[in-house]
């Protein structure tokens, strides 16, 4: 892959498909009768399956516990879920959703999620928002320019003598992109940046 080359949706389903099992999101459950009484009880469980199913999982942890009546639990740890931040309370239909979501898409998911928190519906809207991830926002602004052709329009439209001293300003059109809305950007803790549509 050449340098500022996108990694399209599409094109990082293989490094997806490698991290699934190591990555995959899971939540830790914890009984509250057990802590409580001072003790800590609960177990990890797979968060990427539907919310009847992780329900049924917390049921089993619950019968296992060794607090008679255990009923009630509560979300105290989870791993794979990248910048999001679940709450001890979160929804299991939420929780499963966006668990989902990071298994098909990656950790670009858990970015989107955490940054439309407010609003569970838009996840339903990765698809049409996601860019793809890259190095720089430059980087994006270079292939998308690129894919329009305008810059081809644009020095067209100089005089043959005067296109060697044509240069389009990459940086500051990306700048003004992210300043004016039009994009919305998250930092990529692995490195590079996420790239959605902010319209």
């Amino acid at each position: 892959m050449q340098e500022n080359e996108p990694i399209k949706p599409e094109a990082d389903r293989s490094q997806v498909e490698a991290n699934k099992e190591r990555d995959r999101p899971r939540i830790y459950v914890a009984s509250l009768a057990d802590y409580n009484a001072g003790r800590l009880f609960g177990s990890y469980i797979d968060a990427a399956q539907a919310a009847d199913e992780i329900e049924r999982d917390i049921r089993g942890m619950l019968a296992r516990s060794p607090t008679p009546g255990a009923e009630e639990w509560a979300i105290h740890d989870y791993q794979g879920f990248g910048p999001l931040r679940l709450h001890e309370t979160e929804s299991l239909e939420y929780v499963a959703k966006v668990a989902k979501g990071i298994v098909e898409h990656g950790l670009a998911f858990a970015a989107w999620a955490a940054e439309v928190a407010g609003e569970p519906e838009a996840l339903d809207n990765f698809d049409d928002a996601y860019h793809g991830a890259w190095d720089t926002v430059e980087a994006y602004v270079r292939e998308f320019l690129d894919d329009l052709s305008e810059l081809d329009a644009f020095e067209r439209q100089l005089p043959e003598h005067l296109r060697p001293y044509a240069r389009f300003d990459f940086k500051s059109f990306a700048h003004d992109l992210v300043l004016g809305g039009d994009i919305l950007v998250i930092e990529n803790p692995e490195g590079g940046v996420w790239i959605f549509d902010n319209q």
